[in-house]
């Protein structure tokens, strides 16, 4: 099966198109309400004042695979255009559609799944560091889109450490670069603080700083939960011994642009950790490096049957997850 999304060509987008409706059809089946909490940003508080209309719960199914189908679809764009696989495929976008059905808190519209679309136009911006002939007004751009994305939805406020990481290894040191970014990421919050203060209403600024609370992310012991985690970093486990094989062969830039997608990773474990209105549902801004880093589990294995058990048993874990939500 996995053959299909290994060449880069309309089929394989179809077959993206009818793989996301498959293995989200609980969607239709039995919608589920939203992951919504107003305190984790201003998508949350939108996602919770358009709640009450009839039309919403009616269009939420759609806009959620519309979502995560340009999500996929951009991702594995960016990685084919920026040389990251030694072939051009589909197979990024594959884990990242199976990725979003594995666990049901990913298979719902949330505040965290719009944000992964700010996790990856802020790599969009990163990647073009590198020899970027106006690298201020480059920096400036993703300062002030780091800076939206935080007002948006708190935990990617992670984005910062990323970027400032971004900058140290992929360009030379220069002072005024690093004003520049930081000036953009205060940009925004700076404008925000300024509007709700001129209108009185300082306690909407206030609701926009995120807060932090050590916790486990689940109230419940579950096995299948430890199941399907297990199995996603078994996947990537195979996923990283795939790459590093291959990152040896890479030009500086491409292994400085997988280095930026490794540091995004572990900096976006600890999220549903230590945010403190945020579940599991946050955790799916794991989704885009770990469908990058998988995406070589599905690509490089010259025998077939090492990407179709993956395949297999992501489709496994995925039916267990459409039976909970219908059931």
């Amino acid at each position: 099966m996995v053959f299909l999304f290994k060449d880069k060509s309309i089929g394989s987008i179809i077959f993206l198109v009818i793989l996301c409706g498959l293995v989200h059809i609980h969607l239709f089946l039995h919608p589920i309400a939203s992951n919504m909490t107003e305190d984790n940003g201003l998508v949350s508080f939108g996602l919770r004042y358009c709640s009450s209309n009839i039309l919403y719960s009616l269009v939420t199914p759609y806009l959620y695979l519309v979502i995560i189908l340009i999500q996929a679809i951009r991702l594995n764009w960016l990685l084919n255009d920026l040389k990251m696989y030694n072939f051009s495929g589909f197979t990024a976008g594959l884990a990242y559609i199976l990725l979003t059905a594995i666990l049901p808190q990913w298979a719902s519209l949330s505040a965290a799944v719009i944000g992964n679309s700010f996790v990856i136009w802020v790599f969009i911006f990163l990647s073009k560091l590198y020899g970027s002939p106006k690298p201020k007004e480059t920096l400036f751009n993703t300062g002030l889109l780091v800076g939206v994305s935080f007002l948006c939805y708190h935990p990617t406020i992670i984005l910062i450490p990323v970027a400032l990481f971004a900058l140290a290894v992929v360009r030379p040191f220069v002072l005024s670069e690093w004003f520049v970014l930081l000036l953009g990421i205060i940009a925004p919050i700076y404008l925000f603080a300024s509007f709700v203060f001129l209108d009185d209403k300082m306690f909407l600024f206030f609701k926009t700083l995120p807060h932090f609370q050590l916790k486990m992310p689940i109230n419940n012991s579950d096995v299948w939960l430890w199941v399907k985690v297990g199995s996603i970093f078994s996947m990537l486990l195979i996923g990283l011994q795939y790459w590093s094989l291959q990152n040896s062969r890479m030009v500086i830039q491409i292994r400085k642009n997988w280095g930026v997608m490794m540091v995004m990773l572990v900096i976006m474990l600890p999220i549903p950790f230590t945010f403190k209105n945020c579940g599991l549902d946050s955790a799916i801004l794991w989704i885009v490096p770990l469908s990058s880093f998988i995406g070589n589990a599905y690509l490089y294995p010259k025998k077939a049957w090492l990407p179709n058990i993956i395949f297999f048993v992501s489709v496994g874990l995925v039916v267990h997850t459409n039976w909970v939500l219908c059931k």
